[in-house]
């Protein structure tokens, strides 16, 4: 067996040719006829496109999601994990497809070459019930043609990392139309939804810019920097709302924000804000960043002209943008009865960033229906 590290190529395309060159010609030998979905999405960061020479160092590798009707992966689930097991080739392109877990409770997998059966990433599963696993939805809301909706709750309680998951990656194959059908419905927001995440986004900065000066104003700089930081990170996350990007989590923001088209005007002002050893640099650098971002708010024509220029604090020492003017002009443009009666606390993943607790997705949306 060999031990030399194979050239690295992106995750999507080595599970493109597991499933071209493996998956398929088994399934067409020994199950014809039978109507499935492959694809390469749900975690790992060759979802999102970004994975690099270090990612195979865990859970990366040749993957791929199987989807049958339920009634098919009821029936033939067992037998499909079998077949797998038994005849997938031991590598692709150099890759192991068997993972090996260290102990018995390490949930994580690692490549390795195999003589015997391949411990495989060939996930079987049903859409429906995979969307419910990821979303916390009803599935009828995105496959089919019932009259099933999602609904504003429903998208907010949903944290934008999943979203991400769910409607990136690639589907290299779908006889069902499922999956495809509900990529398509969740590829953005509801233009309420969106208005109402975009307020919501300029209310957290609203509560905040001003802190930056009275943080140092009190001789507290490390405070100053800490909220500085906070500032920058909800810009990051203003811009990809503005651009319909979902966000994803923390590991990945800054290289989402990156290739953001509006990255290379903000970037020197991010940088400056974060580099900064004196507030009123570190502030002069905020307001420089606000100020963009303002005028490509009103550039969108979302909501009604908002002046996008820097102002003083309520006769204090501090500049500021006055960012609640936009969500407040958001706000105004949203239509819906629903969201025009809640306070302007936002989706599940701007209130809370805990990563365990967004994983859970229940507990999100209790708390989103308490808000409701």
């Amino acid at each position: 067996m060999t031990t030399t590290t194979p050239e690295f190529m992106p995750g999507l395309r080595l599970s493109r040719i597991l499933f071209e060159e493996a998956v398929r010609p088994l399934l067409d030998e020994g199950f014809p006829g039978l109507r499935y979905a492959a694809a390469r999405v749900g975690a790992g960061s060759e979802v999102l496109g970004f994975d690099t020479e270090r990612s195979p160092d865990h859970e990366w590798g040749p993957r791929l999601e199987l989807f049958l009707t339920p009634e098919e992966a009821a029936e033939h689930g067992a037998d499909l994990r079998r077949l797998f097991r038994e005849r997938l080739p031991k590598q692709v392109r150099g890759w192991p497809t068997h993972f090996h877990h260290e102990a018995p409770d390490d949930p994580v997998g690692l490549m390795r070459l195999t003589a015997g059966p391949v411990n495989h990433r060939v996930e079987v599963r049903d859409v429906g019930g995979w969307l419910t696993e990821r979303l916390g939805v009803d599935p009828a809301a995105l496959v089919g043609a019932g009259p099933e909706r999602l609904g504003a709750r429903d998208w907010l309680a949903m944290p934008q990392q999943r979203l991400a998951e769910v409607t990136a990656g690639a589907v290299f194959h779908d006889g069902l139309g499922a999956l495809t059908e509900a990529r398509r419905r969740l590829v953005w927001y509801p233009d309420e939804v969106w208005r109402y995440l975009l307020a919501c986004q300029w209310q957290r900065i609203g509560q905040e810019e001003a802190f930056v000066g009275r943080c140092a104003e009190v001789g507290d700089d490390i405070g100053s920097a800490v909220v500085a930081g906070r500032l920058v990170r909800d810009l990051m996350r203003l811009c990809l709302l503005l651009e319909r990007r979902y966000a994803p989590y923390s590991k990945w923001l800054g290289t989402a924000f990156g290739r953001l088209p509006v990255a290379e005007r903000l970037a020197p002002s991010l940088r400056g804000a974060l580099g900064a050893g004196e507030h009123r640099v570190r502030e002069g650098h905020l307001c420089d960043a606000y100020e963009v971002v303002a005028e490509a708010q009103n550039e969108s024509g979302l909501a009604e002209w908002v002046d996008p220029s820097r102002r003083g604090f309520h006769g204090r020492p501090f500049l500021v943008l006055g960012a609640e003017r936009f969500a407040r002009a958001l706000a105004d443009s949203v239509t819906d009865p629903e969201l025009r009666g809640w306070p302007l606390s936002g989706g599940v993943d701007q209130w809370a960033d805990n990563t365990d607790f967004l994983g859970l997705l229940g507990p999100g949306r209790a708390a989103m229906d308490a808000v409701g």
